[in-house]
């Protein structure tokens, strides 16, 4: 029993012993655990004069454990914190890079990135927030890239008068106004297509642009060429306003629509269609002024033969309007200049004519044998007779200084001056021949007079027919205006007419002279400028 009982004691001895070895073999691999975690800790956290750190070998097992364990506590939370750091730090990263790449919208959520718990030293952590910085100072620079692209976007629709909805939102849906600065894409892809965007838009801006050009220049060709009113130009200010501006300086809203530039060509076309018609009226209007200043030049041309020409060359087509109406506008200057050219030689022509006339009254009155009766009116025709007689004698001269200047204008210019058709030369000389012919004439009768003054019976002198210059009559001229030219009366044949080159012309009665009949002291007093007695026969 003893033997029993030593050999229990001895049992429940060694059980003892062998639980507190292994309970000390326990405490010393807890030991050698903590100092293993809290040189892996100070390691990972990089602390390497950190605070409250036992010293070795102090103590018991069980001392030692309980004076490591508050610096493990400590530097577990201490751990925690920096793995909290580095995961948000990688977080942010992490989106960032996922937003530039594309993969990853600005709205969506990021899986916590595995945190390498081996290094959590501070400077692994600055390094991360270099990182960021550099990330977040990117998203901003490429942010600001984006906002500028939705703003020259936005620009661009407006004056081209296009949605900016639908266009931007065509890029990425992110880019439409209603979402936040923040949470628009900032990805590659996305800068990429806003930059075609943008470069599309530009495009179809510059040429929407020379499109609407071309058609203001059309429709100010179109204005001019028809002389529409001011009132229907301004309906289309919104067109011509930008005929010479550049891409850069149209920035007003809807200034390119199409429908703008269809309202344009719509136009374009309608004034086009009334061109035709319109330039005949125009062409016509320049054409009836270029006769009226050939008219009053007294320049005889085929009004008929141009207006047909007219005619042809626009129905064919093989002319511009502008170009027609611009050789118009030149035959005009050209026909202003001839007709300026011709002004002082054509009033001296008038001013001969006149004379003519008031010679061709002067004795009409002469022969009239009750002039000086007490009649209503006679005083009045006896003054116009002094001074008709004043006129008269002023012919001669007259008639001398209008050849000398007609001659120096055809030999300034190389051609013959002609008066409705009929060189002006060649009517001077045959005034001046008819003129002779008259004088001749009143020298027969006075010779006449002679011959019955030395007969014995008297006989009273009678009205012979004679003849008298009366200078230019009014006839139609050339271009169907009145004008007035020599002419022969009725009654004398074998008139003489002057043709175009000067060359006498028996066969055309156009010649420019009257003759009729005068008494002989009629004559006598014409000569003389006197005024015949009254009591003669």
């Amino acid at each position: 029993m003893l033997l029993q009982l030593e050999q229990e004691c001895l049992d429940v001895y060694k059980r003892k012993v062998e639980l507190a070895a292994k309970s000390r073999a326990q405490l010393l691999q807890a030991l050698s655990d903590a100092k293993l975690e809290l040189s892996s800790l100070l390691s990972a956290l990089e602390e390497k004069s950190f605070v409250g750190i036992p010293e070795e070998a102090s103590g018991t097992i069980k001392e030692q454990l309980a004076a490591i364990a508050p610096v493990l506590e400590q530097l577990w939370k201490q751990k925690e914190e920096r793995v909290k750091e580095f995961s948000d730090v990688q977080s942010q990263i992490q989106k960032i890079c996922g937003e530039i790449a594309g993969n990853l919208n600005p709205n969506d959520q990021v899986e916590t990135p595995a945190v390498d718990e081996a290094d959590l030293s501070l400077k692994k952590l600055d390094e991360y927030h270099a990182q960021l910085q550099e990330l977040q100072k990117e998203k901003s620079e490429r942010l600001q890239k984006v906002l500028e692209f939705v703003s020259t976007v936005h620009d661009l629709c407006a004056v081209l008068g296009m949605d900016f909805f639908s266009t931007a939102t065509e890029v990425h849906p992110s880019l439409n106004d209603s979402t936040s600065v923040q949470s628009k894409s900032i990805s590659n892809d996305t800068l990429s297509r806003l930059a075609k965007t943008v470069l599309a838009l530009k495009e179809d801006k510059q040429q929407r642009l020379h499109k609407l050009q071309q058609l203001a220049t059309q429709l100010i060709d179109l204005w001019n060429l028809m002389d529409t009113s001011l009132e229907e130009r301004r309906l289309f200010d919104h067109v011509t306003c930008n005929i010479s501006a550049s891409v850069d300086e149209v920035t007003v809203p809807g200034a390119l629509a199409l429908d703008l530039i269809e309202q344009a060509e719509v136009e374009v076309e309608r004034l086009d269609q009334l061109k035709a018609s319109r330039m005949k009226e125009i062409a016509f209007k320049k054409q009836a002024e270029l006769e009226e200043i050939y008219a009053h030049a007294h320049i005889e041309i085929d009004p008929e033969a141009a207006r047909e020409y007219i005619m042809a060359l626009i129905d064919s087509g093989d002319v511009e309007p502008a170009e027609l109406l611009a050789d118009m506008d030149d035959q005009i200057a050209k026909a202003e200049d001839e007709a300026f050219s011709r002004k002082d030689i054509l009033d001296k022509v008038e001013k001969w004519m006149s004379a003519c006339e008031e010679e061709s009254w002067l004795e009409d009155y002469n022969r009239d044998e009750n002039r000086y009766n007490a009649s209503r009116g006679a005083h009045l025709n006896l003054k116009r007779a002094e001074k008709a007689r004043i006129l008269v004698n002023k012919i001669p001269a007259l008639v001398d200084t209008l050849v000398a200047k007609t001659r120096a204008w055809e030999d300034d210019r190389g051609i013959s001056f002609t008066y409705d058709g009929v060189p002006l030369l060649a009517m001077l000389d045959e005034y001046a021949m008819l003129r002779h012919e008259r004088e001749e004439e009143k020298r027969r009768l006075r010779d006449q007079k002679k011959f019955h003054e030395q007969q014995s019976t008297p006989s009273p002198a009678r009205p012979v027919g004679t003849k008298k210059v009366v200078g230019p009559r009014t006839n139609g001229g050339a271009n169907g205006t009145p004008t007035r030219r020599l002419s022969l009366n009725a009654h004398q044949n074998g008139a003489r007419s002057m043709t175009k080159d000067g060359k006498r012309d028996n066969n055309r009665p156009v010649a420019p002279v009257n003759y009729v009949a005068i008494s002989k002291d009629d004559a006598a007093s014409h000569v003389s400028g006197t005024e015949p007695d009254p009591a003669s026969p």
